[in-house]
């Protein structure tokens, strides 16, 4: 049975805040131990029960010091093969880590999202009266924005989606974790140290950019009924993997194909068509739209078919516009396909004013590639493929901090933000917190007050500095808290 006393009691002292690292097992909490550490301290490996003793150490965090425990894992009661009394004695090891943290972070696993246990032990963690942060690790992959959701369903506390293995989201970690632990900064000011600790390191986007290129890559194909989805699929396979007509509805559910372009490995996912709501009739097809959209949210790049053989003046309709919208405010990398190019009269003409439709329609993504092709006849199908992985490219895009904020200075020089009550807000510092989409934080004054226009100046000049057409882009704005304000954290 595990030993009462903690392995490697030594390095804890009474005067740091203590960190207790709890969850589930397997959910990567040695992982993150190690990482916040410094070193490989916490054995890691994929399979639960590993950790079986808390562990100890004095960790320096970009300017915090705490000491911090990983903990065994809780098991579910009726899980997993540990003997009974092993099981107690890990449970027992995490129950005392609680009771002496002064903050926890409360670790699930971001692709199998909230268990019920999950449940259980946040209302157990309710209970300790201390603050809790909830991290939702392994987030470099696909598939875990459910995984974010429910946890903030779990009404604890600050939510935070990270990849301990990879590094990733730790800047937005650093930033609630600092909330309860003071950051000693040193002889340097505040801009110099955050870009001396500048978390999306090249090590870290090279680990993330190895994962993304190992697995498969989500491309949902979207439309409108009878626009080719179908077919497209058939013509990228080059089998009849789907059943085809010349008339809506034959496809209901989302098929998704495996398939390989160029040594990259491709899952592609055809959807019913989407009519406007108005016009869907009956159960089977209001859940066949549903599964279409629920395909669209969990892809990563959507290629919207279009018929442009249909008279000019009905192309791009109000829901094409509508499916694009939601495309983009899913933060979903787009692609219009113009399909039966074959069938079009007046190719100039019709792609004009295609063009013209989606830059008044879609300000919020200009420069969408519309891509022409025949999917019956096999046309521009490569040409297609090569802008989607084109765009995964930019939508998997981080810039570093330092770049960011040269930018930022050249950018506010040649518009300066507004003035309001009289003070002009003043945008001091920024930094990419995550990809998939692009998403900057920008550390200003008065950020509640931040306009609308102002947020399309900028995020329309990023877009053209960085060469980022069409990508979605996402700003958060955040104002500095007043330093003679009582905020009640934690001092050294």
């Amino acid at each position: 049975m595990p030993s009462d006393k903690p392995f490697n009691s030594d390095a804890a002292t009474d005067e740091l805040p203590i960190v207790a690292i709890v969850g589930r097992p397997n959910v990567g909490k040695s992982t993150l131990f190690n990482r916040l550490v410094g070193r490989r301290m916490a054995l890691v490996y994929d399979q639960p029960g590993v950790t079986r003793d808390r562990k100890i150490a004095k960790a320096e965090f970009a300017g915090m010091t705490f000491t911090l425990m990983d903990t065994p894992g809780l098991f579910d009661p009726g899980e997993g093969d540990q003997p009974a009394i092993v099981t107690e004695g890990m449970r027992k090891q995490a129950l005392k880590a609680l009771s002496e943290a002064t903050i926890i972070l409360f670790v699930i696993d971001g692709r199998l999202g909230c268990t019920p246990y999950d449940q259980d032990l946040a209302k157990m963690l309710r209970k300790q009266n201390v603050p809790v942060i909830v991290l939702v690790n392994k987030c470099e992959g696909k598939g875990t924005e459910a995984g974010v959701s429910d946890a903030h369903r779990l009404g604890l506390g600050e939510v935070v989606a990270i990849s301990a293995e990879h590094g990733i989201g730790m800047d937005d970690f650093h930033e609630a974790l600092a909330e309860y632990i003071t950051i000693d900064y040193g002889d340097e000011d505040e801009d110099e140290f955050k870009e001396k600790y500048d978390f999306d390191s090249e090590e870290a986007e090279a680990e993330a950019e190895a994962y993304r290129l190992k697995r498969s890559l989500k491309i949902a194909i979207l439309g409108r009924p009878n626009v080719g989805k179908s077919t497209l699929v058939n013509a990228l396979l080059e089998e009849e993997a789907q059943l085809t007509a010349d008339y809506p509805g034959v496809t209901r559910d989302s098929i998704s194909f495996a398939w390989d372009y160029k040594d990259r490995a491709i899952e592609l996912v055809d959807t019913a068509g989407i009519r406007r709501k108005s016009k869907v009739d009956g159960a089977v097809e209001k859940l066949a739209v549903y599964d279409a959209e629920r395909t669209m949210r969990f892809a990563e790049i959507v290629v919207l078919v279009i018929d442009a053989s249909i008279p000019t003046d009905e192309l791009i309709e109000k829901q094409d516009l509508m499916l694009a919208s939601s495309v983009l405010e899913e933060g979903r990398g787009l692609i219009i396909a113009l399909n039966k190019w074959d069938l079009v009269k007046n190719p100039d003409a019709t792609l004009k004013h295609v063009h013209e439709q989606l830059e008044i329609q879609l300000t919020q993504a200009r420069g969408i590639q519309c891509v022409t092709l025949s999917a019956l006849k096999g046309h521009n199908l490569t040409r297609m493929m090569d802008q989607v992985l084109l765009m995964e490219k930019l939508w998997n895009r981080r810039i570093p901090t330092g770049e960011l904020n040269r930018w930022l200075q050249f950018t506010v020089d040649a518009h300066p933000a507004p003035i309001v009550s009289g003070h002009r807000i003043r945008l001091k510092y920024m930094t990419q917190i995550k990809s998939r989409p692009p998403t900057f934080k920008v550390f200003c004054t008065k950020a509640a007050d931040v306009p609308d226009s102002y947020v399309r100046y900028l995020t329309n000049a990023l877009r053209r500095d960085f060469k980022m057409p069409a990508v979605p882009i996402r700003f958060q704005f955040k104002s500095q808290k007043n330093p003679y304000e009582i905020t009640g954290r934690i001092k050294n």
